[in-house]
């Protein structure tokens, strides 16, 4: 498995806070904490979202980016996600690493101060040179989009209109 240096920062509303960890040996991404205060935990009712700080600021190499992630359990127990999933931290941004989440549950969702809230994935990017053509190459599936294969609900749908 390869690896890469990433710099981090705690910011001073972080300092107490473990820095984000992978939770084994095959883990893709680094857990993410939330920076709320003890005394103000913030409540996400049902529909609604909140920008979360975790209180660090990273310095990811040239060449990658961090991909804010939800985190699975929470999910399947409380319906909480990113909502911009992923989220893109830049190469170049230095700010502090803030995470939207949304409450797609039944009932409120509480965040807690050190609460592991989102991961963060460190990836390859690349950059594109675009060249405009007047026509692309020919291929099978051509211009089929959503459901195109026959194999999907949205194909299923589509037949059943027809």
């Amino acid at each position: 498995m390869k690896s890469v240096k990433v710099k981090i920062t705690r910011l001073p509303h972080g300092a107490d806070l473990p820095l984000p960890a992978y939770q084994s040996a095959g883990a893709a991404g680094l857990d993410l904490m939330a920076a709320v205060p003890a005394d103000a935990p913030v409540t996400i009712a049902p529909g609604a979202r909140a920008q979360i700080p975790t209180g660090i600021a990273i310095s990811l190499p040239h060449g990658t980016e961090g991909q804010v992630r939800p985190r699975s359990g929470l999910a399947a127990r409380h319906g909480i996600s990113v909502l911009n999933t992923p989220g893109t931290v830049d190469a170049d941004y230095r700010g502090e690493i803030q995470v939207i989440l949304v409450n797609f549950g039944a009932e409120s969702f509480t965040v807690e101060r050190g609460q592991r809230i989102a991961q963060l994935v460190i990836a390859p990017v690349f950059r594109a040179q675009l060249l405009e053509q007047k026509n692309l190459d020919k291929t099978k599936r051509g211009t089929k989009g959503f459901g195109s294969t026959g194999k999907g609900p949205i194909d299923k749908m589509a037949k059943r209109r027809r």
